[in-house]
C-alpha cells in the first residue's frame, strides 16, 4: 500500500522532496511492526543500490569527456578549462577538508553500537584496504575489468585521456573526430536521462531501506539519533562552505563585495534548494552571472555547466566524506590518520564527473566508499535522511559553481564590473526585437546619445571610446555585453565588414566574446585589405 500511495503522489506532481519523505515516514512504522518479516523486502533496497552504482562508471566516462571536448582546443583548455577545473576542485577540496574536520571533531555514529541495520561490525572489519594497494588501482590495468569492478580512478584517468587525445586531433582534423564529441554528447544526455529513471525509483527503496534498517537494529534510538546528527552536521558544514569558504575566495581572488554577490546569486540558491537539481539551476545560474555578476557569457556557459560535473562540493566532497567517517564509526572500523588522508584524497579525485541531478550525491557517496574499498552499506543507512540533506547539498553545489566562474573571469579579465555595480545592464538574444536592431544607418535619432552614421553606415563616429563593442559580423545580430540602455543593442551587418576570419589590427572589446571593430579600427583594416 505504501508503494501505491507514492505511485498516486507521483502522479500528483508533488516535490520530490516531500515524497522520499513520505517514503522515510512510512517506512519507520512499516519496520517497527513487522520487525520479523524486513527480510523479505530487504532485496529491494539492495537491487536499488545495485542500480545505482552500475550507472556510476558510464556516467563518470562520459561526463568528463563531454567537459573536455565541449572547450573544442587545447588553448582553451591550458586556459579558460584549467582554470575553472583549478577553482571548482580547490573548492571541493576545501569542503572535503572542512568536512573532515567537522567529522573527526564531532564523531558522528559513535555510540550507535556494533551493529546498525542488521550488518555487524564482523561483516566489514576485512573490507578496509591498504594505502599502497589503492595507489596501485588508480591506475588501470584492464579496461573492461576496471569498468566491471567500477574502478573509478582508472575511468577517470581514461576518460581524460581520451578527451584530451580528441583535441590534439581535433585542432588539425576536426572533421574526422567531430562525430566523437557529438557521440559523447548524445550519450551524455541518454545516460543522464537514464539515471534519472533510477533516482525516481529513490522513494520506493526508502521505504524499504527504512523499515529494514528499523526492524533490524537491536539499538533503534541510538541509530535515529545518529542519522539525526549526521543531518544536522552536514547542515553546518554546507552553510560554512557556502557563505564562509566563498566570501573568502571571493574577496581575495576576485575582489566583489561579498553581500551584493550572494545577494545577486539567492534565486539560483533558492532555485537548487527547491529542485536539489544542479543541472536544472544552470539556466538561472548563467543567467545571474552573465546579467547581474558581469561574468562574461563564455565563461558563464561553461564554468557553471562544468561546475555540475567536476567539483560540487555539497555532493562530492562534504557528504561522502560525512558518510564515511559516520559509518565507520557506527560499525567501529580501524581508521588510521593515513587512511583519512586517503579518503580526502579520493573525495576530490572522484568529484570528477558527478552529474548534478537529483539523488547524485548518493552515486558519488557509493563512489568515494567503493574508489575507498568500504563498504555500501553505509550509503543504505544514510538513504533515509540524503534526501534532506540534498537541499543544502545542492545549494552549496551551484554556489560554488558561480563563485569559481566568478574568479575565472576574473582573473581573464573577463569580468564586467559595470554590470555588477548597476551601471549598466546586458542584453541578449532573447531580448532581441524589431525596433531595437539598427542596420545601415538606419537608427534615425531613435536612440538617444547615438551621433549621426559617418563614413561607416551603421557605426559610432570615431570620437565614441574605443573599447565599446560595434558592428557584427555573417548577417547574424550579436549581442552586446554591457552597454548602455540608451545606446543600439544590435547591429545588423553592412558591406565594408571585414570578413570574420580576419583579424583586425586592434581590438578595441577583447573582452567580449567576439571581435567587435571601432571606427577607427575598421578604417585602418580597410587600408590593409
Amino acid at each position: 500500500m505504501s508503494w501505491v500511495a507514492i505511485w498516486f503522489l507521483r502522479k500528483r506532481n508533488l516535490n520530490f522532496s516531500l515524497i522520499a519523505l513520505f517514503a522515510l515516514a512510512v517506512g519507520v512504522p512499516i519496520g517497527l511492526v513487522a520487525k520479523e518479516h524486513v527480510d523479505a523486502i530487504a532485496p529491494i533496497g539492495t537491487i536499488y543500490i545495485n542500480v545505482l552504482l552500475a550507472t556510476v562508471a558510464p556516467l563518470i566516462l562520459i561526463a568528463i569527456i563531454s567537459a573536455i571536448t565541449s572547450l573544442d582546443s587545447l588553448a582553451k583548455l591550458r586556459s579558460i578549462g584549467l582554470r575553472s577545473i583549478f577553482w571548482l576542485l580547490l573548492s571541493n577540496a576545501l569542503a572535503v577538508v572542512l568536512a573532515l574536520g567537522l567529522a573527526l571533531t564531532f564523531q558522528p555514529g559513535k555510540g550507535v553500537g556494533n551493529q546498525l541495520g542488521g550488518l555487524s561490525t564482523d561483516a566489514v572489519q576485512g573490507q578496509v584496504q591498504t594505502f599502497s594497494q589503492v595507489v596501485v588501482d588508480f591506475f588501470p590495468s584492464n579496461v573492461v575489468q576496471n569498468f566491471g569492478a567500477n574502478d573509478i580512478i582508472p575511468i577517470i584517468l581514461i576518460a581524460v585521456v581520451l578527451g584530451v587525445a580528441y583535441l590534439a586531433i581535433a585542432e588539425k582534423e576536426l572533421a574526422q573526430v567531430r562525430i566523437f564529441r557529438d557521440g559523447a554528447e548524445a550519450l551524455k544526455l541518454v545516460i543522464f536521462k537514464a539515471v534519472g529513471y533510477v533516482i525516481r525509483l529513490t522513494p520506493y527503496a526508502v521505504v524499504a531501506l527504512t523499515a529494514h534498517m528499523v526492524g533490524s537494529s537491536s539499538n533503534l534510538g541510538d541509530a535515529f539519533k545518529s542519522l539525526l546528527g549526521l543531518l544536522a552536521l552536514v547542515w553546518v558544514a554546507c552553510f560554512i562552505h557556502m557563505y564562509l569558504v566563498n566570501a573568502a575566495i571571493l574577496k581575495a581572488f576576485a575582489d566583489v563585495p561579498i553581500v551584493p554577490f550572494f545577494r545577486k546569486i539567492f534565486p539560483a540558491q533558492l532555485t537548487a534548494f527547491s529542485t536539489q537539481s544542479s543541472v536544472g539551476t544552470l539556466p538561472v545560474t548563467t543567467a545571474r552571472l552573465t546579467r547581474q555578476v558581469g561574468v562574461h557569457s563564455e565563461i558563464a556557459h561553461f564554468t557553471a555547466p562544468l561546475g555540475s560535473t567536476i567539483g560540487m562540493p555539497g555532493c562530492s566532497g562534504i557528504w561522502p566524506i560525512m558518510v564515511a567517517v559516520w559509518g565507520i564509526n557506527a560499525y567501529g572500523l580501524h581508521y588510521t590518520l593515513g587512511d583519512y588522508a586517503l579518503l580526502a584524497l579520493l573525495g576530490v579525485i572522484v568529484s570528477v564527473g558527478t552529474a548534478g541531478v537529483p539523488g547524485a550525491a548518493t552515486v558519488a557517496a557509493a563512489t568515494v566508499l567503493s574508489a575507498a574499498n568500504l563498504p555500501l552499506e553505509f550509503v543504505a543507512a544514510t538513504i533515509p535522511i540524503s534526501i534532506i540533506a540534498d537541499m543544502a547539498r545542492t545549494s552549496t553545489n551551484v554556489t560554488a559553481a558561480a563563485v569559481s566562474a566568478t574568479v575565472v573571469a576574473r582573473q581573464t579579465g573577463l569580468l564586467d564590473d559595470d554590470i555588477f555595480d548597476g551601471r549598466v545592464e546586458f542584453y541578449d538574444d532573447d531580448e532581441l526585437s524589431e525596433s531595437e536592431v539598427v542596420g545601415n544607418g538606419a537608427h534615425n535619432g531613435a536612440y538617444p546619445g547615438m551621433p549621426p552614421a559617418g563614413a561607416y553606415p551603421g557605426l559610432p563616429a570615431p570620437a565614441w571610446p574605443q573599447q565599446q563593442p560595434v558592428g557584427a559580423h555573417q548577417a547574424v545580430p550579436v549581442p552586446y555585453h554591457g552597454i548602455p540602455v540608451t545606446w543600439p543593442r544590435y547591429v545588423v551587418p553592412y558591406e565594408g565588414v571585414p570578413d570574420p576570419a580576419w583579424q583586425p589590427p586592434a581590438n578595441p572589446a577583447p573582452h567580449h566574446p567576439r571581435v567587435y571593430w571601432g571606427a577607427d579600427e575598421l578604417a585602418v583594416a580597410d587600408e590593409q585589405r
